[in-house]
């Protein structure tokens, strides 16, 4: 097997710790060498909880002045992205960075031009690339089994994204917006299935129509206000939409570490301060007449990313949750449709892509493969993203050319 992989994670929260720690530690060709987080209580605990020993850092040039790595992860809230990943690549580093790249055109193009200069490599953590659905329906594509593609959509329903209104995903300064932290996964994958084609205008909608002061699912009573956050809150044991944190969450976001930044996990997803949405749709125009268009809701109790794909030859329509696609053939005979059933990874996180993710930057550090998910694909995604927020915004059609002038 030969010498193991020194791995650094910057940023010990959920993805960081759940998603990669967990991952990496099974690996026998991997060890987590460091962590880095300006929560030194934070990334003690996670050492603590997940049984390792990795150094611990409170600055990226604390780190490099110390550590010779292999890699690193880079997992901080998304405004952060472009920071550490140009101090990661300037210290000598190969990176993976958990989507999305970073919030903005001008950011990603310089994290590009910073890989150029040193000559690293950039991989994105676009995890839904590697799901075994996506890359059946990808090799249906590819194949020509729909034909020329002209129209695609995907509706994503997710329960789990209501929490985002309890934590810090819920402000633009820390996002980028909605359409970049959580619809990058989904612009990308419109754009990887389509060979990447190239975007030119985007429009979108988005608001917060359910999760507001208006929408607390209980009676209140007099004398007894709401919030601010669920661990304390009056009415914890009545609300429906309750976030709970998690024994690992319990134990990363106890009184200590909360006391050494402050920052509470589960704000009341109602009265927080939020400048996200909790449901929208965009719609993308690409070159050559292709359209998609991506649709959002962190309202209900469903879970699953819907995929429809139309081409002049046949329609793919697509579940994640029951991993199934249904190609109907344009001119069909009674019975012709053919419904796939994908098996294949199902352990880790969404739905087995989590591990093939980690795996597959384990063999790009040891040049055996080369990424499938690039920082130029970052760029292509945010791009989308950055467009989407602005026609929210501004109500109005955003042409992707105006984010490179």
């Amino acid at each position: 097997m030969g010498k193991k992989l020194r791995i650094a994670i910057i940023g010990t929260g959920i993805r960081g710790t759940g998603c990669f720690t967990a991952l990496l530690k099974e690996r026998e060709d991997a060890e987590i060498a460091a962590y880095c987080d300006n929560n030194r209580k934070r990334a003690e605990k996670a050492a603590e909880i997940y049984q390792i020993h990795p150094a611990i850092y409170t600055s990226v040039e604390e780190m490099a002045a110390r550590e010779k790595l292999d890699g690193v992860i880079i997992t901080v809230p998304d405004c952060f992205h472009h920071e550490y990943a140009v101090k990661a690549l300037n210290s000598g580093w190969n990176v993976l960075i958990d989507k999305p790249l970073a919030t903005n055109v001008k950011d990603c193009q310089d994290i590009i031009r910073t890989a150029e200069k040193t000559g690293k490599t950039v991989m994105i953590g676009f995890n839904l690339r590697h799901h075994p659905v996506l890359k059946r329906l990808k090799e249906i594509i590819d194949e020509g089994v729909l034909g020329k593609v002209f129209l695609c959509e995907n509706r994503e329903f997710y329960d789990g994204g209501r929490t985002y209104m309890s934590r810090w995903n819920r402000l633009f300064q820390y996002t980028g917006g909605l359409w970049i932290h959580k619809g990058s996964h989904d612009f990308d994958i419109f754009n990887w299935l389509l060979d990447f084609p190239k975007p030119l205008r985007v429009t979108s909608f988005a608001a917060v129509n359910v999760l507001n002061p208006d929408g607390l699912p209980f009676p209140q009573e007099a004398g007894h206000k709401p919030g601010p956050d669920c661990s304390v809150c009056y009415y914890k044991d009545r609300c429906k939409d309750k976030y709970e944190l998690s024994r690992e969450e319990l134990q990363l976001w106890g009184p200590e570490e909360v006391a050494e930044d402050g920052y509470v996990k589960n704000l009341c997803m109602y009265l927080s301060d939020k400048d996200n949405h909790d449901n929208g749709i965009a719609m993308v125009e690409y070159e050559g007449g292709l359209k998609a268009s991506h649709f959002e809701c962190f309202i209900g109790s469903k879970s699953d990313r819907i995929y429809t794909i139309a081409g002049d030859r046949g329609i793919a329509e697509v579940s994640l949750t029951d991993r199934t696609i249904k190609v109907t053939p344009r001119w069909r005979r009674d019975g012709e449709s053919v419904t796939y059933r994908v098996g294949g990874e199902m352990e880790g996180g969404h739905g087995g892509a989590d591990p093939s993710l980690v795996d597959t930057f384990c063999r790009v550090l040891r040049g055996e493969a080369i990424p499938n998910s690039t920082a130029e694909h970052g760029l292509l995604s945010t791009s989308i993203g950055q467009a989407a927020e602005i026609s929210r915004r501004e109500h109005r059609m955003v042409e992707i050319s105006e984010l490179y002038r």
